[in-house]
């Protein structure tokens, strides 16, 4: 296995772009890459798009646009992990030997659905019966704040927290800090999640260019060792399921830590899947950033906040910076990057060094979630 480097990032400003094409979207973002890292489209040996809306054949009509054809191109669908997923195969291409460098686009317009929840698949027994994912959060919120004994108003605090940490992040969707009371007068949209708990649907595109360490020392900017990167799947049966511990969220970490040989208490900054406000609370726990049942403690101390104990979700979360699918995970990836390079501007966290990023999602019968991406990069 080879060391992987992350070389550059792009990402498209999440929003609404009603006037532009999936297509139009990803390519932006990758001839921003492409351009930044000085490559050109024959350097490229591989190419991954992830995308949960774009259609058939989406990495070919995103990548043609800079000038990627030819070279091994895929698709890549894995629900709300599909970007995390596309960087996942770049990742084991390069860390085999198969390439030197990939570039790995994620994409998803979701205004064109308009507003509301997300269209699930009806294949299902439990969307069938009319499963959403704000419902299937708001369960998981009752139940944690049951369980946990927790104020209520710590999913305030985590939209207040995220929300101003976006407003300094010229990518995000929602660059406007919110208050205590903002969150607690938004509209209900599943008891006891209001609407400023809940991330925005929105459209955009990141990249990320993945290259071997002999392909990076020909090139002129700063590189990142990709440490770990790793997928898992929901485990599958018919048992009882435990809504306030992501199981597929742990076992992912675990093994993304011991891949990149650290612990938990080594990070430095974390993105992680906050796709509703209770997520945080979860998916921290099973990150093994705070103890099972404490993470709403740490959140009321402070010590999840850009100057805490661990940053989480400095870039502002999907809660702030939006959930266009696909895009997520690369996403992460770049404002990790840029926080590990020191070049992330008002966004910074001091020091940071080793950084992980979370993305899962699918919500089908049977499992916690249907896939999860976890990722660690460090400044060596």
């Amino acid at each position: 296995m080879r060391d992987v480097f992350v070389a550059g990032a792009a990402v498209a400003p999440f929003g609404k772009h009603k006037d532009s094409t999936p297509a139009e979207l990803g390519g932006a973002s990758a001839l921003d890459l492409m351009q930044s890292v000085g490559v050109s489209p024959d350097q490229v040996d591989t190419g991954f798009v992830g995308s949960v809306y774009g259609g058939s054949l989406i990495a070919q009509r995103v990548l043609q646009r800079v000038g990627i054809s030819g070279q091994p191109i895929f698709s890549v669908e894995n629900a709300c992990a599909s970007g995390g997923s596309a960087v996942n195969l770049a990742f084991q291409a390069i860390a085999s030997g198969v390439a030197d460098s990939a570039v790995v686009v994620g994409v998803d317009q979701l205004s064109t659905f308009g507003g509301g929840a997300l269209p699930l698949t009806t294949a299902d027994v439990e969307i069938s019966q009319g499963v959403i994912m704000p419902a299937t959060y708001a369960m998981r919120a009752q139940r944690y704040l049951h369980q946990a004994g927790a104020d209520p108003q710590v999913l305030d605090r985590i939209s207040v927290k995220n929300r101003g940490n976006g407003a300094h992040n010229p990518r995000a969707h929602f660059q406007k800090s919110v208050t205590l009371d903002d969150v607690a007068q938004s509209r209900m949209v599943a008891d006891p999640l209001k609407l400023l708990h809940c991330c925005p649907n929105s459209d955009g595109a990141a990249a990320l260019f993945l290259c071997s360490e002999d392909f990076g020392r020909d090139l002129t900017v700063d590189l990142v060792r990709m440490r770990a990167s790793v997928v898992r799947s929901g485990q599958f049966h018919t048992s009882y399921r435990d809504m306030t511990w992501p199981d597929i969220t742990e076992r992912a970490a675990r093994a993304a830590y011991e891949m990149a040989g650290i612990t938990a208490a080594d990070l430095d900054v974390v993105e992680l899947h906050d796709a509703f406000a209770v997520a945080e609370l979860l998916h921290a726990e099973a990150l093994g950033l705070t103890e099972r049942w404490k993470a709403h403690v740490a959140i009321t101390a402070g010590e999840f906040d850009r100057d805490g104990r661990v940053a989480v979700s400095p870039s502002g979360g999907l809660l702030s910076r939006g959930h266009p699918v696909g895009a997520s995970g690369v996403s992460q990836l770049c404002e990790m990057y840029w926080q590990i390079t020191g070049t992330a501007g008002d966004l910074q966290v001091p020091g940071a060094s080793v950084a992980l990023t979370h993305t899962t999602g699918g919500g089908i019968f049977g499992v916690d979630n249907g896939a999860c991406s976890v990722h660690v990069l460090t400044a060596d």
